[in-house]
């Protein structure tokens, strides 16, 4: 029996070819570290963004724009896309989750 491929099946197996490399590198990137913010940084600085908060009710580690997980010390921020932020830190950007 000759098997026949559909067209509906050759794109099927066409979308999901494009769509694992896509899924693999996003988890990659989810593992991998990004660059530590610096302090110095010119949206930094516009943010007022600081290492560590002097308010220990208002840290990276409990506003509404950080990503990352809160029980480490360093996670990504919205505000700062493609930097790592201090959990501890603070900037005028905060708000509350």
């Amino acid at each position: 029996m000759k098997q026949v491929i559909t067209r509906r099946k050759l794109l099927k197996t066409i979308a999901l070819v494009g769509v694992c490399p896509s899924i693999t590198i996003g988890s990659m990137k989810a593992f991998a570290s990004l660059p530590k913010l610096d302090p110095e940084n010119a949206q930094a600085k516009a943010l007022q963004y600081i290492h560590q908060s002097a308010i220990a009710e208002k840290n990276c580690g409990n506003c509404r724009l950080y990503t990352g997980d809160a029980s480490q010390d360093w996670g990504p921020c919205a505000i700062f896309p493609g930097k790592d932020v201090a959990t501890a830190g603070w900037c005028k950007a905060w708000v509350a989750k």
